[in-house]
C-alpha cells in the first residue's frame, strides 16, 4: 500500500489518523482483513509509514463505529457481521426508514431527485454484467449514497442522524456477490419505484415500497452471514 501522504494544510496527527482510519476500513471492505482477524498497531504503522499514535487513534475510532471489536489483553480485531446483527439493524431500519421516505415526498427538490435518478441509473448499469469485487464495492457505495440522500431529503435532522450509522453499516456490509440476477433486478426496481412514488407525490406508495425493499434486503443479509475465519486468524500473535 502507498505510504500516507501528509497535507501541509492540517495537523499531521489528525490527518494521519483520518487516513489510517480510511485505509483500514477499505481493507475490511476489500476482504484483505477478514472477520476476527487481529489488526496490529506495529504492522499497520510500518506498512503506512506512520507512527503508532495515529494507528492507535484510528483503531479506537473503528471500534466505536463497530468495524472492529476490542478484545481485552489481545487488541482489536475485525468484527463479524452475523445473522443477529442483520436482524437488529433491520428492525431499526424497518421502523424508521419508511418514515423518512414518507417525509421525503414532502421535501424533495428537483435537483436532489435528479441526483437520485442518476445514482439509480449507475447502479442499474453495474448490475447488467457480472459483479466482481471492485463492482461490489462500487455498488455498495452507490447504494449507500442513494439511501443517504433519500433519508436526508426527509428534512428531519434527528431522524437522519439516527439512521446514518445504521444504514451505512448494513449497506456497506452487504455482499452483493451473493445476489443473483433476480435479487439485483428486484432491488433496482425498488429504487426506481420509490422515485416514481415520490414524483407522484404519494407518500403511502413510497413508504410501502421502501418497507418491501428493506424486508427483501434483510432476508438476504440473514442468509449470507460472514463465515467464521480460519483458526489461524482467531489466535492473536
Amino acid at each position: 500500500m502507498d505510504k500516507i501522504k501528509r497535507s501541509n494544510n492540517a495537523p499531521v496527527a489528525q490527518t494521519a489518523t483520518a487516513q489510517v482510519h480510511a485505509a483500514i476500513k477499505q481493507r475490511i471492505l476489500d476482504g484483505d482483513y477478514q472477520p476476527h482477524q487481529y489488526i496490529r498497531e506495529a504492522s499497520v504503522a510500518c506498512e503506512l509509514a506512520v507512527s503508532r499514535t495515529p494507528v492507535r487513534e484510528a483503531l479506537r475510532e473503528l471500534v466505536s463505529e463497530g468495524w472492529l471489536e476490542a478484545i481485552p489483553h489481545h487488541g482489536a480485531r475485525v468484527a463479524a457481521w452475523t445473522e443477529k446483527d442483520a436482524h437488529e439493524v433491520f428492525e431499526i431500519r424497518l421502523m424508521l426508514e419508511p418514515i423518512a421516505v414518507r417525509l421525503a415526498c414532502r421535501h424533495m427538490d428537483n435537483g436532489r431527485l435528479a441526483y437520485l435518478k442518476t445514482l439509480a441509473t449507475q447502479m442499474e448499469t453495474l448490475t447488467e454484467s457480472s459483479i466482481d469485487p471492485e463492482a461490489c464495492n462500487e455498488l455498495a457505495a452507490l447504494n449507500h449514497e442513494f439511501h443517504r440522500e433519500l433519508i436526508s431529503a426527509s428534512g428531519n435532522q434527528r431522524l437522519t442522524a439516527l439512521l446514518d450509522g445504521v444504514v451505512r453499516t448494513s449497506v456497506i456490509r452487504r455482499n452483493f456477490a451473493n445476489y443473483d440476477a433476480t435479487h439485483l433486478r428486484r432491488s433496482m426496481h425498488h429504487h426506481r419505484e420509490i422515485l416514481q412514488a415520490i414524483e407522484a407525490d404519494s407518500p403511502e406508495w413510497a413508504e410501502s415500497v421502501m418497507r418491501s425493499h428493506l424486508l427483501a434486503a434483510r432476508d438476504l443479509h440473514a442468509s449470507f452471514p460472514e463465515s467464521m475465519p480460519e483458526a489461524s486468524r482467531e489466535i492473536p500473535n
